[in-house]
C-alpha cells in the first residue's frame, strides 16, 4: 500500500532531497571539489526553546522544522528500504583545504610529532597508546582532539562522526559508575555528561567542513541533547529525535550528502545507538516519559521505523518472526529491527507478550509495509505530537520554528 504524504511532509521530504541532490550535483565528478557553500545570508544562532504551552503545538506542525525533521526522517525510510545493514553502499569523501586548528603553535607541534608516528590515523587505535601523546593530551585536550578529528583533509565525514560516538564511547569507560543507594540513575552519568558539554563544539568543529565552522555552536546543541537529561538521569524518544535533527542539519550546511544516505542510519545511527545502550545500561538511566508496556519500546523509536522499511518485501521473514528469539539471533546483524528486540530480551525477563505488548502486538500484522506504514503514524502521534516531548525541542537557524513557506 502506497503511503500518501501531507503537504508538509512533501515539503520537507523535498527541500531534504533537493538540498542533499544539489550538494552532489555541485560536488562534481572530483572528490577533491570544496563542498558546495551554504546560502551566503546564513545567521547561525544558539538554538532556544518555542514550545512553551501547549496551544504552541500548532506552531510546532506548521513549522519548516517539523517539515524537514519528517522530510528527513522519510527520506531515510526509503532509502533503506529492502536493505540488509551490512549491504554494500556509497559513502561522500568531502575534501577540506588545510587542516583547522584551535591554538595554532600547539596544535602543529602536535600534528607533525604524530606525523612521524607510524601508526594509522583511520584506525583510532592509537589513541592513548603513547605515553608522549598521552602527556599532550592531558595538557591540550581539545587541541589534540581536533587534530585527530580533522588532521587528515580527506577523511569522510562518515568517518569523523564514528571517531565522535567512540569518543563518547571511551569515556563511559573512563567514568565508572558510583557507589551509591539508589539503583537506578547513577550520578556518574553527570561526570559524563559535563565532558561532553565542555568538549561539544570542538567535537562538531572538527566534523564539519571548514567553511561551515560557523555553524558548530548551534550543531553542537543538538548532539548535546542527544544523549540524555543530566538533572534527571533519563533518556527518551526526544533525545533520539535530537540526533536525528543533528543528522539533519549535518545534511543542511552540506557535511552529509547523497551518498550518504544508508551509511547515515547503517554506521552513524547504528553506531549511536550501541553507544546510547551502553549509557543506559552503565548508569542505568530511567526512561523519559516510559508508558511501559503500553510504549513500543522504553528508549527508542526510529531503529523500528526504519528496521521495519529494512524488512520490506524480504522473502522469507516476516512480523510474526520477530518474536522468536532464534531468528532474532542469527539475524540481528543484518537488521536493525531485530537489533532492538535482542536489547529487549537481553534487559527484560519474563514472557515478550508481557513485557512488550505493543510489539507483541505488531508481530500479527501480516506485512512489513504496513508494520511501517503504522509506526510512522504511531511516531507523529505517540512523539511528535504530544506536548511533554516537543516542549524540550530548540529550534534555530537550521531547525526553525517559521512556518513552512507556501
Amino acid at each position: 500500500m502506497l503511503h500518501i504524504y501531507t503537504s508538509g511532509e512533501i515539503s520537507g521530504f523535498t527541500a531534504i532531497l533537493v538540498n542533499m541532490a544539489e550538494t552532489e550535483h555541485h560536488s562534481g565528478s572530483s572528490p577533491e571539489d570544496d563542498t558546495p557553500p551554504i546560502p551566503v545570508c546564513q545567521n547561525f544562532m544558539v538554538p532556544k526553546k518555542e514550545i512553551s504551552m501547549f496551544p504552541d503545538m500548532g506552531k510546532w506542525k506548521r513549522s519548516q522544522a517539523y517539515a524537514d525533521y519528517m522530510g528527513f526522517i522519510l527520506t531515510l525510510n526509503e532509502g533503506v528500504k529492502g536493505k540488509k545493514l551490512t549491504c554494500e553502499y556509497k559513502v561522500s569523501e568531502i575534501l577540506s583545504s588545510s587542516v583547522r586548528l584551535d591554538g595554532e603553535r600547539c596544535c602543529t607541534a602536535i600534528f607533525r610529532f604524530l606525523q612521524r608516528c607510524l601508526i594509522m590515523f583511520k584506525s583510532g587505535l592509537w589513541l592513548g597508546l603513547s605515553s608522549t601523546f598521552r602527556d599532550l593530551s592531558r595538557r591540550q585536550p581539545r587541541q589534540c582532539r581536533t587534530v585527530c578529528l580533522g588532521s587528515l583533509s580527506c577523511w569522510k565525514t562518515i568517518e569523523k562522526l564514528l571517531v565522535l560516538l567512540g569518543t563518547l564511547d571511551r569515556w563511559i569507560d573512563e567514568t565508572p559508575p558510583e557507589d551509591q543507594p539508589s539503583r537506578f540513575g547513577n550520578k556518574a552519568y553527570r561526570t559524563w555528561y559535563a565532558k561532553l558539554d565542555q568538549e561539544a563544539e570542538g567535537l562538531v568543529a572538527a566534523v564539519i567542513p571548514e567553511d561551515k565552522a560557523a555553524a558548530a555552536p548551534e550543531i553542537a546543541v543538538y548532539l548535546k541533547e542527544a544523549v540524555g537529561n543530566s538533572t534527571r538521569i533519563d533518556y527518551g524518544t526526544g533525545h533520539e529525535a535530537a540526533f536525528a535533527i543533528f543528522l539533519c542539519c549535518l545534511c543542511k550546511i552540506g557535511a552529509l550528502r547523497v551518498d550518504d544516505q544508508l551509511a547515515i542510519i547503517f554506521k552513524v545511527f547504528d553506531r549511536y545507538l550501541v553507544v546510547m545502550r551502553k549509557l543506559q545500561k552503565t548508569y542505568r538511566m530511567e526512561p523519559a516519559g516510559s508508558q511501559g508496556v503500553w510504549g513500543l519500546d522504553d528508549f527508542q523509536f526510529l531503529p523500528f521505523i526504519w528496521g521495519s522499511s529494512q524488512f520490506v518485501d524480504h522473502p522469507t521473514l516476516e512480523p510474526k518472526h520477530f518474536v522468536d528469539e532464534k531468528v532474532v539471533n542469527e539475524n540481528h546483524h543484518d537488521y536493525m529491527f531485530l537489533e532492538c528486540i535482542k536489547f529487549i530480551n537481553e534487559m527484560k525477563t519474563g514472557p515478550f507478550a508481557e513485557h512488550s505488548n505493543q510489539l507483541w502486538n505488531i508481530s500479527a500484522v501480516p506485512t512489513w509495509s504496513k508494520v511501517n506504514q503504522g509506526l510512522i503514524r504511531m511516531y507523529k502521534a505517540e512523539c511528535l505530537e504530544k506536548f511533554p516531548v516537543i516542549q524540550h525541542f530548540k529550534f534555530g537557524s537550521l531547525i526553525s520554528i517559521q512556518p513552512v513557506k507556501p
